[in-house]
């Protein structure tokens, strides 16, 4: 196993992975009525993008995006037959190791409202009020990062 992998029970291992495989996760959980090519960010290619994999299945993707000290998280989604496992948590665990390594002192993102609780377990908090995107009910929400 490579530096950029981590294990966490059995056989699942997070790591780095390539846009192409962030976009099935995505399409199936955040946007199933949209096409792959839809689900394309514009600034994917210089995103980081972290995935749990299951026997080499993506079942949970993240993207992150660094600018300078604050980096944004994008497109995290786990298969729905993989929730409330802890992936999820760790994945988010990763990501912030990760940030940290790299300087990044903030951390946020646009979440589902529907997803707040499981955010504020790890740590972050609501920053502004409720907004929507294509109907639906958004928070930003972030958490401030230590230095290593």
């Amino acid at each position: 196993m490579g530096e950029d992998a981590e294990m966490l029970a059995g056989k699942l291992v997070i790591k780095q992975i390539n846009t192409e495989d962030c976009l099935p996760v995505r399409q199936q959980v955040l946007w199933p009525d949209k096409p792959l090519s839809a689900l394309i960010l514009p600034d994917d290619e210089s995103g980081l993008h972290l995935g749990c994999l299951d026997n080499g299945l993506v079942v949970s993707a993240g993207s992150l995006f660094i600018d300078g000290a604050s980096a944004r998280l994008r497109k995290f989604a786990t298969l729905p037959e993989y929730q409330g496992r802890g992936i999820g948590t760790a994945m988010l665990k990763k990501m912030t190791q990760l940030l940290k390594q790299k300087e990044v002192t903030e951390f946020w993102f646009d979440a589902r409202e529907t997803a707040r609780y499981f955010y504020e377990k790890s740590g972050f908090a609501v920053s502004g009020d409720v907004f929507y995107k294509s109907g639906i009910r958004y928070l930003k929400m972030a958490k401030q990062l230590e230095s290593i």
